[in-house]
């Protein structure tokens, strides 16, 4: 028998997800692997799935949970030929459900990460990393000397956006809420820490003057945020939203749409996965690899869980206040 993590209910993450046990997955067929879940984080897109308040329609239930995340490859099966037992692979490729002690997955799209990089770091390679450098880069033409403006700074996405930024010569304003994260963001690479309020775009505005306005702002609150990010841009910016963190739809005064030509779009990751092609993919995942492995990715931990206590891990990973992310450890 394996453990594994499901909900039969919407509601809170740390009430309704459910530790049960499943029959051991047998062995691989062909074109298959077995794989042990090393580990893999919590991260927003979890808990509005437990919620029922991610996607367009949501799943039927019950549901088994788990996106993203590592494994070690433990057998594969016939037809198999560029993995092999021991190496380490990213589970979102494999599908979702992934929070259990091992899965069989298919393995076309599965791919062997190299040794010697931290395995808690490429843990969190699927999601947040390939959102940040997608929305720097897809939207709108930045060069080098540019500002990028984005909220909720202090996230997984925030840090690599901060990263990203560094690395392309582009200059990051990033909005909080608290004031005692500004000198964990500036440690990273942060230009600038600003905490969020009415007054946000007059204070980019004394930030970078008139002519240098921010031309991008990625936006992972919604709500009146998207309007204070829409505000501070220069005319014909985008904000582009991905997350929403108020549980408010996104709200853009008619003035920015109209009068200064501010466009607000949306990206998924999820989206991109069914439309990038595999070279596309190999291309960006090879990156940002690289770029997790020399340390210019780097996202704080705060805390591992065994599945035994999912619902502490839920219950840690929707506090406020974090400064690190949280992650299940079925295999450590």
């Amino acid at each position: 028998m394996i453990k594994a993590i499901r909900y039969s209910q919407f509601g809170k993450a740390h009430e309704v997800a459910e530790l049960i046990e499943l029959p051991d997955p047998g062995i691989p067929g062909e074109g298959e692997a077995l794989i042990d879940v090393e580990a893999s984080p919590i991260n927003p897109a979890d808990l509005l799935q437990f919620e029922g308040k991610y996607g367009a329609v949501p799943p039927p239930l019950p549901v088994m949970a788990g996106g993203e995340g590592i494994g070690i490859v433990r057998a594969v099966g016939a037809g198999v030929s560029h993995l092999k037992s021991g190496d380490r692979v990213l589970l979102l490729f494999a599908g979702r459900g992934n929070w259990r002690s091992s899965l069989i997955a298919k393995t076309a799209r599965l791919f062997a990460l190299p040794a010697g990089v931290d395995p808690l770091q490429l843990a969190m390679l699927t999601v947040n990393p390939p959102t940040a450098m997608l929305m720097l880069q897809n939207f709108t033409a930045l060069k080098a000397g540019d500002w990028v403006i984005q909220n909720a700074a202090n996230s997984g996405v925030g840090h690599s956006v901060i990263a990203l930024a560094k690395r392309r010569g582009l200059r990051s304003i990033n909005v909080v809420r608290r004031t005692e994260l500004a000198a964990e963001l500036q440690a990273l690479g942060a230009d600038s820490v600003l905490v969020d309020g009415p007054d946000l775009p007059a204070r980019v505005k004394a930030l970078t003057g008139n002519d240098a306005l921010p031309k991008l702002a990625i936006d992972a609150v919604a709500g009146d945020a998207t309007g204070r990010l829409a505000q501070s841009l220069a005319e014909g910016g985008v904000v582009v939203n991905y997350g929403m963190l108020s549980g408010q739809p996104c709200a853009m005064p008619p003035g920015d749409v109209v009068f200064r030509d501010i466009s607000l779009r949306g990206f998924w990751l999820a989206r991109w996965f069914a439309t990038a092609g595999p070279d596309e993919m190999r291309n960006v995942y090879g990156e940002l690899t690289r770029l997790i492995a020399d340390g210019t990715i780097h996202v704080a931990v705060e805390a591992t869980y065994p599945l035994e206590r999912i619902r502490d891990a839920l219950a840690h990973a929707a506090r406020e206040g974090r400064r690190g992310k949280i992650l299940i450890t079925p295999g450590r």
